[in-house]
C-alpha cells in the first residue's frame, strides 16, 4: 500500500465524544448569520434591483433602521468567522495527523476534492453565492502554509486585510486617470458597472420567471460570468486570510483551551469592539451620505480607502463575536444555552444546502416568488424563522445519526468506504438497547 492510501486508511471521521462543542456553537451562530446575509442581499434579490427599488422598499424609517443594524452587525461579519473555523478546523486536523504519525495532506486533499465537487453542483445546478467550492479551492492554498512560521502567517494576514485592500483599490482608481485621464477614466468606470448592471439584471428576470429551467439557466450564466471576476479573485484573496487567521488561532489552542487564555480573549473583546464600530461605522457613515446624494463616489478619490477600513471593520466585530462566545461558554449556565447551536454547527453543511433549497422555493419566480417583493424587516424575519426551525431539525436527526445526510456523504466519499450512520444501540438499564 503507497504512503498515501496508508494515511487515508488510517484516518477515520471524529466520533462525537472527540468534538469541540464550543467550536459546534460557533459554527451554528456563523451559519446563522450567513444565511441572514445570503438571504438579506442574495436570495431577496436586493442585490440584483436597481438603486431605486432597493431605496424604496428600505424608505420606510423601519426598514432604514433594519438595513443599518445588518450592515453593522451582520454584513460580511460571519462570512469572516465561518471562514476562520475553515481554518481553524484545518489545524485541528494537522495536529490529528501528527498524532497519528501519518501525513495530512492525502485525506484533507480528498476531502478538499469531495467538497469541490459539492460546491460545483451547489454552485452551477442550484445557486451562483456558493462557497463551498471557494473555501475547497483555498483549502489546497492553505495546505502550502502548514508548515510556514508564525511570522509568515501573519506576514501574509497583514497583506490580505490591509495591503491588497489598499493597493488594489487604488491601481484600479488611479492606473486608468494616469494612464489616459479622468474623463476616459470615469467612462470606462461607468461601462464596466453598466455592464455588471446588466448581467444582474438578466440574473434577476431569470429568478423571477415562473420556469424552473429558466431560472436556474439565469443562475448557471451568472455563475460562468462571475467565475473569473476580479471581485472574485480579490474575495479569494480576504478569504484566505481569515483561514491563516484560523491557522494561527487553532495552532496556539486559542478555542481549544480557552481557560488558558482568557486574558487574551479578554483583550480580543476591547480591541475587537473597537475596530468594529470604527470601521462598520465609517461604512455605515458614507452610504448614508451616498443615499443622501452628499457624497459621489466618483469624485471622491479617498473612497479607495475604503475597502481597507472596512477589512479592520469585519475583522474587529468578527473577532469580537469569537471572544464573546468563547468566555460565555466557560460559564455553566451560557454552556447550555449556547448549545442549542451546537447540533446546527455539527451539520453546517447539510443545513447550509438546505437553505439554499428553502430559499430558492420561498423567493424564485417557480416557487412563492418573493424576489423583490419584501422590505428588510421581512426578510430577515423570514430567515429567522427557518433557521429557528433548523434547529429543532438538526437536535432530532443528530439524536438518531452520526452526521447529517450531506455530512455522511463527504466522509463516505473522503474515506473511500461508507460510513455507519445510525448511532450505536445503547443498552438501557435493565439490559434492552434503548435504540437511541
Amino acid at each position: 500500500m503507497s504512503d498515501s492510501a496508508s494515511s487515508v486508511a488510517g484516518a477515520r471521521p471524529v466520533d462525537v465524544s472527540e468534538r469541540l462543542p464550543l467550536l459546534d456553537v460557533l459554527r451554528g451562530f456563523a451559519l446563522w448569520g450567513v444565511f441572514l446575509s445570503n438571504s438579506f442581499s442574495w436570495f431577496s434579490g436586493r442585490v440584483l434591483m436597481p438603486k431605486e427599488q432597493v431605496q424604496a422598499l428600505a424608505a420606510p424609517p423601519p426598514e432604514a433602521a433594519v438595513t443599518t443594524l445588518y450592515n453593522f452587525f451582520v454584513n460580511q461579519k460571519f462570512v469572516t468567522l465561518f471562514a476562520f473555523l475553515f481554518g481553524l478546523g484545518f489545524s485541528i486536523q494537522l495536529k490529528r495527523a501528527e498524532g497519528r504519525g501519518a501525513s495530512v495532506v492525502p485525506v484533507y486533499s480528498r476531502r478538499l476534492l469531495v467538497l469541490l465537487g459539492i460546491g460545483m453542483v451547489h454552485l452551477f445546478a442550484l445557486w451562483t453565492g456558493d462557497v463551498l467550492s471557494t473555501y475547497a479551492l483555498l483549502g489546497f492554498a492553505l495546505l502550502l502554509f502548514r508548515d510556514r512560521s508564525d511570522r509568515t502567517l501573519l506576514v501574509w494576514v497583514g497583506l490580505s486585510v490591509v495591503v491588497v485592500p489598499l493597493l488594489v483599490p487604488a491601481i484600479l482608481h488611479f492606473g486608468p486617470i494616469l494612464l489616459h485621464g479622468a474623463q476616459a477614466a470615469a467612462d470606462a468606470a461607468k461601462a464596466t458597472d453598466a455592464l455588471e448592471s446588466q448581467h444582474r439584471e438578466q440574473l434577476l428576470l431569470g429568478l423571477s420567471s415562473d420556469s424552473l429551467w429558466k431560472t436556474q439557466s439565469a443562475n448557471m450564466h451568472f455563475a460562468q460570468y462571475m467565475l473569473f471576476s476580479l471581485k472574485r479573485l480579490l474575495w479569494m484573496i480576504f478569504i484566505l486570510g481569515r483561514f491563516l487567521l484560523g491557522l494561527l488561532a487553532g495552532r496556539h489552542l486559542l478555542l481549544q483551551d480557552v481557560e488558558r487564555h482568557r486574558a487574551w480573549h479578554r483583550r480580543l473583546l476591547g480591541w475587537g469592539l473597537l475596530f468594529g464600530v470604527l470601521g462598520n461605522g465609517a461604512w455605515v457613515v458614507v452610504q448614508h451620505l451616498r443615499v443622501a446624494g452628499v457624497l459621489d463616489p466618483s469624485k471622491a478619490h479617498w473612497m479607495f480607502t475604503l475597502s481597507a477600513i472596512q477589512e479592520l471593520g469585519y475583522l474587529g466585530l468578527a473577532a469580537f463575536y469569537v471572544a464573546a462566545f468563547a468566555l460565555l461558554f466557560q460559564k455553566e449556565r451560557w454552556r447550555r444555552w449556547l448549545g442549542v447551536l451546537a447540533p446546527v454547527g455539527r451539520m453546517a453543511l447539510t443545513n447550509y444546502l438546505m437553505q439554499t433549497v428553502v430559499s430558492l422555493w420561498l423567493y424564485d419566480g417557480w416557487g412563492l416568488g418573493l424576489i423583490g417583493r419584501l422590505p428588510p424587516s421581512q426578510c430577515v424575519a423570514l430567515t429567522l424563522l427557518v433557521f429557528a426551525l433548523q434547529i429543532p431539525f438538526s437536535h432530532a436527526w443528530l439524536s438518531r445519526f452520526r452526521f447529517g445526510p450531506a455530512e455522511w456523504l463527504w466522509r463516505s466519499l473522503t474515506y473511500g468506504q461508507r460510513q455507519p450512520m445510525r448511532l450505536a444501540l445503547k443498552p438501557s438499564p435493565a439490559g434492552v438497547p434503548d435504540g437511541r
